[in-house]
């Protein structure tokens, strides 16, 4: 590898992996244990919706796999192993956890209280994840990380519209969110 590809690769990697860390680190620093979710729930009541204690659960373990997901995805795009990528995507795709588990009365529960913005936001999400697992299958590493750009701002934008409480980082004009200009 000459050493021009082998710099460009290093500063790819570190332009994406330093935002992803910085939200992991704060998706840490946010999150509660799950016998701590008097936060969630008033963040949740706080934009109309309150969930189940049972569905906040799913939806948080769902989170959990999603961000740990996510993060794979950077060294596994940065090395060019798109057999992984595409496991990866597939799996976002599907929703690791949540649609294996939900009960009907669940998805009930989620059609009734969740926003319509947020229903086309998820499903926008997952389609990228798709899209994301077909260009790793065709090896096209642009198209890739296109659709990590879009999934990876889907996530701030989900996050900033429906969980400000949690990530109040992301809301506008709030100082947590570092120096502004």
């Amino acid at each position: 590898m000459t050493i021009i590809k082998f710099v460009l690769i290093l500063f790819t990697t570190i332009l994406f992996c330093l935002p992803q860390f910085s939200l992991a680190d704060s998706h840490e620093h946010h999150a509660k244990p799950e016998t701590d979710r008097g936060h969630q729930a008033k963040s949740a009541a706080a934009h109309g919706v309150e969930l189940s204690p049972d569905l906040t659960a799913l939806l948080n373990q769902e989170m959990t796999l999603i961000q740990k997901g996510m993060m794979a995805l950077i060294p596994a795009v940065a090395g060019g192993e798109w057999g992984d990528v595409a496991a990866i995507g597939k799996q976002i795709k599907a929703s690791f956890i949540l649609k294996q588990k939900l009960t009907a009365s669940q998805k009930e529960e989620l059609q009734r209280v969740l926003p319509e913005l947020f229903i086309e936001m998820d499903q926008d999400f997952h389609k990228s994840a798709g899209m994301l697992a077909h260009a790793a299958e065709m090896k096209n590493a642009d198209v890739v990380n296109f659709y990590f750009y879009k999934m990876n701002t889907a996530c701030v934008s989900c996050h900033s519209k429906f969980a400000a409480a949690r990530f109040p980082g992301l809301v506008q004009g709030n100082d947590q969110g570092g120096d502004h200009d």
